[in-house]
């Protein structure tokens, strides 16, 4: 007796699972566009505020959030960076290598915007016991001492 399937349209199935990978490789292909096309705004900005500083960009854009992250992205994002690094991270290092990740050449507004982004993220993961709290550092600028945190052991 043998436990293989067998379809009454084989044909069905194979059809479907190609255009199943059609479209995830065309969710895939926009995704790239999508991160190309949020540096390019990003780049724009930056060069509007070179020309006027106080120039208001969000009218430009009236219904996108700046620098808006694909949902659950920030979180893989906090995890693997604290899971790779060599000890306990701040936000604000997290925050650096977020907009080096995305390619943001950001300015210290934007920079305290996405780091509030990055603390949330970090106070809902503490709060599932996949972070914990390491302390203070003790090298730091004016506006320190900052809060250190790593992978909580056994919390994946």
């Amino acid at each position: 007796m043998t436990d293989a399937i067998s379809y009454d349209r084989p044909n069905t199935v194979s059809g479907l699972v190609a255009k199943h990978k059609e479209l995830s490789d065309l969710r895939e292909k926009y995704r790239a566009e999508i991160k190309k096309l949020t540096v390019d705004i990003d780049h724009l900005d930056a060069t509007i505020r070179m020309f006027d500083p106080n120039a208001d960009t969000y009218a430009i854009k009236e219904y996108v959030t700046k620098h808006r992250a694909e949902k659950g992205s920030v979180k893989r994002f906090v995890l693997s960076t604290l899971r790779e690094a060599d000890g306990p991270m701040t936000s604000r290092q997290i925050t650096e290598l977020w907009a080096a990740e995305r390619g943001l050449s950001a300015d210290e507004a934007t920079l305290v915007t996405i780091r509030k982004r990055i603390g949330a993220c970090v106070k809902v993961c503490v709060n599932q016991g996949l972070i914990e709290d390491q302390g203070w550092t003790t090298q730091h600028d004016a506006n320190g001492p900052y809060k250190l945190w790593t992978i909580k052991k056994g919390g994946e």
